[in-house]
């Protein structure tokens, strides 16, 4: 009789919480702070990947599991088809795999630096199950953006949902 050996793949969800004001050396190197450090202990040994934001003049980072359910969804287009390269291209652009040192820093490339206008101050922002890292006067502007009804965009975003009952 043959045995069959199965392995489950153990699903690591990333729920990351906090925003935090923290500074950049001159080198680009930024501490993450040691209560998101602690949150991504789940993830730590399978590095990052830093990418400009789609959005805004923001860095976002991603633990390696949720970049890669990202690319997967994305290896799915038909780059024979203009618009999808176009937008691969792009959404790519400046892509870098990062690890944090053994101080808890990761080097930010000075290209993603300009793109996100960081100089020193920045608010490192967990959004899920990624971090945004932010130049911090453009965050509180974005933030305390008045143009933005957070009520209206409450509702419209999340109006519609419907939420299984808490026990």
């Amino acid at each position: 009789m043959e045995k069959v050996l199965t392995f489950e793949k153990k699903l690591i969800v990333v729920n990351l919480i906090g925003s935090y004001e923290c500074k950049v050396d001159a080198k680009g190197r930024l501490a993450i702070p040691m209560d998101l450090r602690k949150q991504l202990e789940s993830v730590l040994h399978e590095g990052f990947v830093i990418k400009r934001s789609v959005f805004k003049p923001c860095l976002e980072v991603y633990p390696m599991s949720e970049w890669n359910k990202v690319m997967a969804s994305m290896s799915k287009l038909n780059r024979f088809v203009k618009k999808n390269n176009e937008f691969i291209r792009r959404f790519t652009a400046g892509v870098k795999p990062i690890e944090l040192d053994n101080n808890g820093r990761i080097q930010i490339a000075k290209d993603l630096i300009v793109h996100s206008n960081i100089d020193k101050n920045v608010v490192v922002s967990a959004a899920i199950n990624i971090i945004e890292i932010w130049d911090k006067d453009l965050y509180e502007k974005e933030i305390n953006n008045e143009e933005v009804d957070f009520g209206d965009l409450a509702e419209d975003v999340m109006g519609g949902l419907e939420f299984d009952e808490l026990p």
